[in-house]
C-alpha cells in the first residue's frame, strides 16, 4: 500500500436509502422539499434564488436565526433562574454579523459580542445600545478602546496585563471608567481541532492560571510585592490586582472560552469550576466581590451525519447545575452569568448555493490497496467562500437542490474552483449517479464562519447574502460583490 494512500470513506457516512430526506441534526424546518423534490428555504425553491441572485450564494434563513436566539435565551435563562440566578447571553457577532443580523440579534433579546472595532461599528450602526455590547479581542488599538468607551459598551474583555493597563490609561485620560472582564485560560482540554480550541496554555488567547506565572508579565518583584502578589502567583493574580488597584477600571467578572464546535460536556463544566474558584479566592483576597463569569460559547451543530448536537435546553441545564454545584461547594453565590453562542446559532440558518460545472472521475489508491474511483464534483464557488475545510479540515454534506435527488447515488468530492489542491468543499458526499452541469448544490450550516471568512483569492468576487423568511419576499442583506468592487481599490500604474 502506498505512503499516500487516500481515505476513500469514512466509517460515519452511509449510503442514502432516502436521499431526498433531509437529516434534522444538520437542516432546520427552514428548508424542506417541495413536492417535484427541490429544495426550498423558508418557501423559495432554490431555482427561484439562483436565477434571481446567482451563484454562489449564501442564503441565510431569519426565521431560523430569530428562532434558534429565542431559544437559546429562554434555555439559559429557565435553566438559571431555577438555580436562583440571573443570565445575559450575547450573540457572538464574529461568526456571522451584517447590520440586518446585529437588528435580528437585539430584537430576540441577545446582546453583541464584537471582537473589533470593525464589528463593534456594525452593531452601533444596526442600532445595539453600547451597554448591550461586549469588546473582545487580544489586541485592541487604543482608537478601538476609545471607540468602546465613547459608546459606553457594556464591558471590555482584556486578555493581557498590558492590555489592562492601555484600558486603564486611555480611560483616565478620557475621564471615564472603563467596565471590564477579565479573559482567563482555565487549561481545558476541548474536544476540537487545534486552531478552534483555546483554552490550553499555549495560545495567543486569555491569562493563565497556573502558579508561578505572575513572572510572565515582565513586573519585576518589587512591583508585584506593592500590588499584594509574590512569584508564586498566577499571571491572572495581576491583571485582578491592577483592575482593583485603578480608579479608571470598574472589574465586572471573569471570562473564558474553552474552543468552538464542541459536543461533549465536561469541558464546560471543569472550566466554569477553575473560574469560579479563581473568582472566589480573588474575591476574598481583595475584599471584593465580581458580579459575572462570563463562560463563551463554542456549542457543536450539525456538519454531517457524524454529527449528534446537543440541543440548547439540554447544553443550558447542565452549565446551570455545574455552575450551581461548584458554588455550592465554594460557599458562594452565583454570580451573574453569560454566554455567548455564536455558531449554534448562525450555522444552521444559512446554506450555500453552488452551480455545478466540470464532473470528472479518477482513480485512487484506498487504505487497503484496492484501487477505487472518486468522482470530482466541480462547482462555481469554494475556499474563497468557505475557507473551513482548507484552515480546519472541517466537513460538510451536500445534496441535489433543484430537483429531486432520485436514482443511483455516487460517492464524490465536492470542490471549488481556485487554483489550490486543497480547494474542497465537501469531501465526502453520496450525489446522484444522474448529476450534470447546470445542476445547483446546497451545501448546509455555512451560516457562520464562511461569509466572515471568505477572500477574493483567485479574484474571485464575493457572494452576496440572501435572507429569507416565510412572510417576506427574498432579499439581500448584503449584495454580491462585483468586479469593480475590487478594482476600486487597485491604484493602478503609480
Amino acid at each position: 500500500m502506498g505512503a499516500e494512500a487516500a481515505l476513500y470513506k469514512p466509517e460515519w457516512l452511509t449510503y442514502p436509502e432516502n436521499p431526498a430526506e433531509l437529516d434534522r441534526r444538520i437542516w432546520t424546518q427552514s428548508f424542506d422539499r417541495a413536492d417535484n423534490g427541490e429544495l426550498t428555504v423558508d418557501g423559495v425553491r432554490v431555482s427561484q434564488l439562483a436565477e434571481k441572485f446567482g451563484t454562489p450564494e449564501y442564503v441565510f434563513s431569519e426565521d431560523t436565526f430569530r428562532a434558534r436566539a429565542r431559544e437559546f435565551c429562554t434555555a439559559f435563562e429557565d435553566a438559571f433562574s431555577a438555580h436562583g440566578a440571573e443570565v445575559s447571553v450575547y450573540y457572538a457577532g464574529k461568526a456571522f454579523l451584517t447590520t440586518a443580523v446585529a437588528a435580528w440579534a437585539k430584537e430576540e433579546g441577545l446582546n453583541i459580542d464584537t471582537a473589533s472595532g470593525g464589528e463593534l461599528g456594525i452593531a452601533l450602526r444596526a442600532g445595539v445600545p453600547g451597554d448591550r455590547i461586549a469588546l473582545h479581542g487580544n489586541n485592541k488599538s487604543v482608537a478601538e478602546i476609545r471607540r468602546a468607551l465613547e459608546n459606553k459598551v457594556g464591558r471590555i474583555v482584556a486578555d493581557s496585563v498590558p492590555e489592562v493597563q492601555l484600558i486603564a490609561q486611555v480611560a483616565a485620560e478620557m475621564g471615564v471608567v472603563a467596565p471590564i472582564m477579565l479573559r482567563l485560560t482555565p487549561g481545558v482540554h476541548a474536544s476540537t481541532h487545534d486552531f478552534i480550541a483555546t483554552a490550553h496554555e499555549d495560545q495567543k488567547f486569555g491569562q493563565s492560571l497556573v502558579e508561578g506565572t505572575s513572572g510572565l508579565s515582565g513586573l519585576s518583584l518589587e512591583e508585584l510585592l506593592e500590588l499584594g502578589l509574590d512569584a508564586n502567583d498566577c499571571y491572572a493574580a495581576i491583571s485582578v490586582a491592577i483592575a482593583h488597584r485603578e480608579q479608571s477600571l470598574d472589574l465586572r467578572g471573569l471570562h473564558c472560552h474553552i474552543g468552538s464546535q464542541i459536543f461533549e460536556a465536561d469541558g464546560f463544566g471543569k472550566a466554569a469550576e477553575k473560574v469560579l474558584t479563581f473568582m472566589h479566592e480573588m474575591n476574598q483576597r481583595f475584599g471584593i466581590t465580581m458580579p459575572e463569569i462570563d463562560l463563551g460559547g463554542g456549542y457543536g451543530i450539525g456538519y454531517t451525519e457524524e454529527d449528534h448536537p446537543r440541543g440548547s435546553a439540554d447544553v443550558a441545564t447542565s452549565l446551570a447545575d455545574m455552575v450551581s454545584k461548584t458554588c455550592a461547594n465554594l460557599g458562594m453565590d452565583i454570580p451573574h452569568l453569560s454566554f455567548e453562542p455564536g455558531r449554534s446559532i448562525a450555522g444552521p440558518s444559512g446554506i450555500t448555493l453552488y452551480t455545478v460545472g466540470t464532473i470528472k472521475n479518477v482513480s485512487i489508491e484506498d487504505e487497503n490497496g484496492d484501487t477505487r474511483v472518486r468522482r470530482y464534483v466541480s462547482v462555481d464557488g469554494g475556499m474563497s467562500d468557505n475557507a473551513r475545510p482548507v484552515l480546519y479540515e472541517s466537513d460538510y454534506t451536500a445534496t441535489l437542490a433543484n430537483r429531486a435527488p432520485a436514482g443511483e447515488q455516487v460517492l464524490s468530492r465536492v470542490v471549488g474552483k481556485h487554483c489550490e489542491s486543497g480547494d474542497i468543499v465537501v469531501r465526502y458526499v453520496y450525489l446522484p449517479e444522474d448529476l450534470q452541469a447546470g445542476d445547483i448544490l446546497a451545501v448546509p450550516a455555512t451560516g457562520a464562519y464562511c461569509f466572515a471568512l471568505s477572500s477574493n483569492y483567485n479574484y474571485l468576487t464575493k457572494p452576496g447574502v440572501v435572507a429569507t423568511s416565510a412572510d417576506k419576499a427574498p432579499r439581500e442583506i448584503v449584495r454580491r460583490e462585483t468586479e469593480e468592487d475590487m478594482l476600486r481599490r487597485d491604484m493602478g500604474l503609480v
